[in-house]
């Protein structure tokens, strides 16, 4: 266990960051970028020019957390005003690696202005040759997990590149057996995506080892004692780069804020531990065959839920692709939302039971720390990694099982699962509650996240002083 005693040097750091063009990195950016400010460290945060009204209300700390605002440059085939994945449809995310690549110059003159002591940085795997002749050190911060880039991002996967990736062997030397192999890791499109090149430029995979490899240091949203032999294996596979871990960050218990007043009052009307809730982040957009026959796979169980969702492919609102009579079969038991939802206050709330999730890191983390049984269902890319290491290696939670053909998966298949969960006395529904409470207890520890996190600031101090 990793708590300590010791606190950071009283020496202030200037941290500037740069996440990639999405809500999804930008948000968890700024939650460390609070980390910081909490301990009276200066941030400088670039983020698109108009997103950052959307942003500034996570700002805990404005007189030490400056916004530095990036004009997004005109890219042929993007519309006007589209600053980030989630103002775009799934097929234009090309278009703003572009644009987000067009910022060099921008970045290079506020670098120069600002002097920060460190960068933080995703994509941009240009940054660091901008920063270090400023003495700037560029460090990595990845927003997907230790065991996704020991699996997929290490330099000896280079070897396996096909057409089609077939990511069924690990790399060698893995730490881990096959057992988080996924018989189909992605969708096919995330097969190219990941290989191809990406808009006529590099692709995912080059553009992100290339990160890593270039950064000073690599860091991950990561606790040791649960990733640890995979960050040290990153480590090994990059010549010993140093790897910081930030620990587990968990999003601060508030009492302040209250979960809105609708929702408070439908949850409050089911027994405790009864309820599923669904969600799969704000950028997923499912297949509207595939949203129906999740949707229809909770209607199967006969218990309540919730379900937030974005509105399939080709459909405008989440009613619209609902399956007809849907509506009027689950009213009073079952709801299916398109907008914005309070997930950490409804995941704490004492009638839910069960959280369905496509497996993004941070969900996983904010499952972790509720009582919740786990049910994945992963989406693309990384996340099937991820569901497997929850469903195999830590046995946190359980799968939803798919056709190896073609990866569907069937209402029955939902079904089937939240039944083995939610059923008490399933053996397997008591195993993943039993180690689910373990890792709870573990992240939960008093001081530990504290602790964590001033380690990781010992050792970027360490980073920053070194030649």
């Amino acid at each position: 266990m990793v708590i300590m005693t010791q606190t950071p040097a009283a020496v202030v750091v200037h941290v500037a960051m740069f996440p990639w063009f999405a809500m999804g990195h930008i948000g968890p950016y700024l939650q460390i970028a609070n980390k910081f400010a909490e301990r009276g460290h200066r941030v400088s945060f670039f983020v698109p020019l108009k997103t950052k009204d959307k942003v500034k209300h996570l700002n805990l700390h404005p007189h030490l957390i400056h916004f530095i605002p990036i004009t997004m440059p005109q890219v042929d085939g993007l519309p006007p005003g589209v600053e980030t994945t989630a103002d775009a449809a799934a097929h234009l995310a090309p278009l703003i690696s572009v644009a987000f690549d067009s910022t060099q110059d921008q970045l290079s003159l506020s670098l120069q202005s600002l002097k920060p002591d460190v960068v933080f940085y995703d994509f941009s795997h240009w940054l660091p040759s901008l920063a270090r002749p400023l003495g700037i050190k560029p460090v990595y911060f990845a927003m997907s997990s230790a065991v996704s880039h020991a699996l997929l991002l290490v330099p000896s996967r280079k070897k396996q590149m096909t057409s089609v990736i077939d990511l069924r062997e690990p790399p060698p030397g893995f730490p881990s057996s096959s057992s988080i192999m996924h018989q189909r890791p992605f969708e096919a499109r995330d097969e190219i995506w990941f290989s191809s090149e990406f808009h006529g430029r590099m692709s995912f995979y080059d553009r992100l080892t290339s990160c890593i490899r270039e950064g000073d240091a690599a860091c991950f949203r990561a606790c040791h004692e649960i990733e640890g032999p995979f960050c040290d294996y990153v480590s090994n596979q990059y010549d010993n780069k140093p790897v910081l871990l930030m620990g587990a960050v968990l999003p601060e218990a508030t009492t302040t804020i209250k979960l809105e007043e609708k929702w408070e009052k439908w949850l409050g009307g089911f027994e405790k531990g009864s309820v599923v809730y669904c969600a799969f982040g704000s950028e997923c957009e499912l297949k509207k065959e595939q949203f129906q026959e999740l949707v229809l796979g909770l209607e199967l169980t006969g218990l309540p839920f919730l379900v937030r969702l974005s509105p399939p492919m080709g459909c405008k609102t989440v009613e619209e692709a609902l399956p007809e009579g849907f509506e009027e079969r689950v009213r009073g038991r079952g709801v299916v939302h398109g907008g914005w939802m309070q997930q950490q206050l409804i995941l704490s709330h004492p009638s839910v039971g069960c959280f369905v999730s496509h497996s993004g890191p941070a969900s996983i983390w904010e499952a972790l720390v509720s009582d919740a049984q786990i049910v994945v269902v992963p989406y693309r890319g990384d996340q099937f990694v991820v569901a497997k290491f929850v469903a195999r290696e830590i046995k946190i939670g359980v799968e939803v099982e798919r056709r190896e053909e073609d990866g569907w998966y069937t209402r029955e298949d939902v079904c089937k699962v939240l039944k083995v969960v939610m059923d008490q006395g399933s053996q397997v529904g008591d195993q993943v509650r039993a180690n689910h409470q373990k890792w709870k207890d573990f992240l939960l520890t008093p001081g530990l996240d504290k602790a964590y996190f001033d380690n990781f600031i010992i050792k970027l101090q360490d980073l920053i002083n070194s030649k």
